[in-house]
């Protein structure tokens, strides 16, 4: 009854005939004619052969040619250790424990893993355990030396790998390694030039690179699919389990602090933040992983899959909207219009019909959307926002060494905030920058954006190499999965601009690692070998 009352409807028709329409309409006959033209087009042949760029072997590249010299030297190793009464006594006391492991659930989950495999998941679930050793164990040491420690646990595991012969042959040496390798040099440089203070200039070096090392590890940790489809699969489990907790949260409406909201906010009743505690920090994080469900959507062939992929979106796309964060919600537009542009131009318009939905079923959406135009945000802004924030932190940079910097660790981030040496006055105080580039600029100086920004353009540079050579392969599915990480990396990258996501240490490792699964994915791809994984 109900549905052929709605079928009769004027506004079922209407809705009917939209696609029609939309086929009729000129906007169709334009993206049409360009569908036409493109596979003779010039623009085709200039984007095929920059996709069919290669990576520097041994052979041409001097950083190359000294990653296998190393290579070669811990290869050596391996026979000697084989040899070695240590190596054998290890071997001998391991052997009952590994046969205990092995069976049961547990151990026939590690089996179908694999060491990388574990690896990788636990990098993944990076934000959770920190949660737990941080805030429900309350471990301080632990917790605040954990993640220095897994990542020297991943880098030996890779030498003992590669010691034993059982890395791949190929090289995993990649261009953006030389911009990494850059900007690190760059800002140990600038750490020795400007350091009044020696131990906040090396903490703030530290924020700056060292969970780019995360790039490094991954490229080599990723070495068949499978390994592929674990870190891909563990961090869409963690963006959908963030995002159903902050469902919940904005359903019981959590208590949030006065100052998350504005005094002509009111009608926001919370704003949901998970585990991570902050809700640009929740909404960045969930900008970065709801393309990977939409990605699964898209790349399975299977009809329940694609149901709970486009579910998990559609959560978490929610879970960004209660986050009421502004700049996620910018992410959201970067990272689905460049989903769009690489997948589904249709997307746009779902983008634009689901944007007006929420606006109209929600109305302290439009109300934040429309304070950002009135004279109140402004006065607001310019008193303690983020206006005079850029402006404060542009005038110390002007002040001081405008090549150099004011020196790292020194303002506009963490270590500045736990390290607060300078005496605050009516012209100086410490605040976040909220504005990444603007605080990496402030602390490194016009030299140091520079090389950063160089940084973050090899990095596009190549991950668009990598993922227009998936779309030339045999099999055109294969270009989904890392069209989607980068769509939330650069979804992130825009957020930026409004907060300093990358102060966030699993921020920073997650989008890196996703950097090194895009190249793999170009570049290093193939299918998981017939014989066993190492144990």
């Amino acid at each position: 009854m109900m549905r052929s009352i709605l079928e009769g409807s004027a506004v079922w028709r209407a809705l009917s005939k939209l696609p029609e329409w939309y086929r009729m309409g000129v906007i169709a006959h334009f993206f049409q004619a360009i569908r036409d033209a493109y596979p003779n087009s010039r623009f085709r042949k200039l984007w095929q052969a920059f996709c069919a760029a290669a990576l520097p072997t041994q052979y041409t590249s001097a950083y190359a040619r000294a990653a296998a010299n190393c290579r070669r030297r811990i290869e050596r190793w391996g026979p000697f250790i084989r040899e070695s009464l240590v190596y054998r006594l290890c071997i001998r006391i391991w052997q009952p424990f590994s046969s205990a492991a092995e069976s049961g659930l547990l151990g026939g989950a590690c089996r179908f893993l694999g060491m990388r495999g574990l690896l990788l998941l636990c990098l993944a679930m990076y934000l959770p355990i920190d949660y737990v050793l941080r805030s429900v164990l309350q471990i301080g040491f632990l917790a605040s030396v954990w993640d220095e420690g897994f990542l020297l646990f991943c880098v030996c595991y890779l030498v003992w790998h590669t010691a034993m012969g059982r890395a791949p042959l190929g090289s995993r040496v990649t261009p953006v390694e030389g911009y990494l390798w850059l900007f690190i040099g760059v800002g140990f440089f600038l750490m020795c030039v400007i350091s009044p203070i020696p131990s906040i200039a090396v903490d703030g070096l530290r924020a700056e690179v060292q969970y780019l090392l995360w790039f490094f590890i991954v490229v080599r940790l990723i070495e068949d699919d499978r390994d592929f489809a674990i870190f891909y699969g563990a961090l869409l489990i963690l963006g959908l389990c963030i995002a159903l907790h902050g469902i919940y949260q904005y359903i019981v409406a959590t208590p949030i602090p006065a100052s998350w909201t504005s005094d002509t906010e009111q009608s926001v009743r919370t704003r949901v933040f998970s585990i991570t505690g902050s809700p640009n920090i929740c909404g960045a994080l969930l900008v970065l992983t709801a393309p990977l469900a939409a990605g699964l959507a898209y790349y399975s062939r299977k009809l329940r899959v694609q149901c709970a992929a486009l579910a998990a979106t559609c959560i978490m796309c929610l879970s960004i909207v209660f986050t009421f964060s502004k700049g996620a919600w910018l992410g959201l537009f970067v990272a689905v219009l460049l989903f769009a542009c690489f997948l589904d131009r249709r997307l746009i318009a779902l983008m634009a019909a689901g944007a007006a939905g929420a606006v109209l079923a929600i109305p302290s959406i439009a109300h934040r959307i429309t304070y950002l135009f009135t004279a109140d945000y402004v006065a607001a802004s310019q008193r303690a926002g983020r206006m005079v924030r850029w402006e404060t932190g542009l005038r110390l940079l002007e002040e001081s060494n405008s090549w150099f910097g004011f020196g790292l660790g020194r303002f506009g981030g963490a270590v500045a905030m736990q390290n607060q040496v300078i005496e605050q006055s009516n012209t100086f105080s410490y605040f976040y920058m909220d504005n990444y580039y603007l605080k990496t600029l402030v602390e490194m100086g016009y030299i140091g954006l520079f090389f950063y920004l160089l940084l973050l353009f090899g990095l596009v540079l190549w991950c668009l190499r990598a993922i227009g050579r998936t779309k030339l392969s045999a099999n055109h599915r294969a270009r989904v999965l890392p069209a989607a990480l980068f769509a939330g990396m650069a979804g992130v990258l825009a957020h930026c601009f409004f907060e300093n996501i990358f102060e966030v240490p699993y921020m920073m490792a997650y989008f890196w690692s996703m950097a090194a699964a895009i190249l793999y994915s170009g570049y290093f791809r193939k299918r998981r070998a017939t014989h066993s994984r190492e144990r």
